[in-house]
């Protein structure tokens, strides 16, 4: 697969946000290694319809798609194809975003970011109103099931430069969170940038790229 250094940087903690047309697909590069990235899908003509963690585990009965499988949204439909993954395989779609009650239960101070919060600010650029967020799917998360009862928290296993590629089965907006978790330890020694690439195929990155909104984080495609 051909790589490129024009690309979309989603800044430690924080989320970035872009359009990708069917038949396009969208790359989530871990540039630093060992960064969770919370990936939110909403259909771009009508967002009440989104990805669905429960939907697509009942439709593929399995814990996290392969590739060549597909995430469904919240409607049954396919949304994104799982087509490329370069990184050790670890992901995650059984937890949920974290919210600022999840940081204030482990003690942090207020205003810690979260990454419903990010997902809110950057949906809102695109005229999207989130109050509950769907539950994402947390690429290089590494949550093993420990006995068929438990979860596990550990840290990221993917390396610098590792990516995940996602097809668009249906024209959405997509939403990635470089996840701030920084008092449970799967982000590693600490939160680290991620970067997006939208691609016509698996293999040419999308030449055109309007710069991104630093501070609404929406980028025009």
């Amino acid at each position: 697969m051909s790589t490129s250094s024009v690309r979309t940087v989603v800044p430690a903690r924080h989320a970035r946000s872009v359009r990708v047309e069917a038949g396009r697909s969208v790359r989530v590069v871990d540039t630093d290694g060992g960064q969770v990235g919370d990936v939110f899908a909403f259909v771009a003509d009508d967002p009440a319809e989104y990805h669905s963690a429960g939907h697509t585990r009942a439709h593929l009965s399995r814990l996290f798609p392969r590739k060549g499988e597909t995430f469904v949204t919240n409607r049954r439909r396919p949304l994104l194809t799982l087509v490329e993954d370069t990184s050790p395989g670890a992901h995650d779609m059984l937890v949920p975003a974290c919210d600022p009650q999840r940081y204030a239960d482990l003690g942090a101070d207020p205003g810690h970011r979260s990454c419903a919060a990010n997902l809110a600010e950057a949906a809102a650029a695109h005229g999207i109103s989130v109050t509950d967020a769907p539950q994402p799917i947390n690429v290089f998360m590494n949550i093993p099931v420990i006995d068929g009862t438990d979860i596990a928290w550990h840290s990221a296993r993917s390396r610098p430069g590792d990516a995940i590629t996602f097809r668009a089965e249906l024209d959405c907006v997509v939403i990635v969170s470089a996840c701030p978790q920084d008092l449970v330890g799967i982000n590693g020694e600490g939160p680290t940038p991620l970067a997006i690439e939208v691609l016509d195929d698996p293999g040419r990155l999308r030449s055109a790229f309007a710069s991104a909104d630093a501070t609404s984080g929406k980028e025009q495609l």
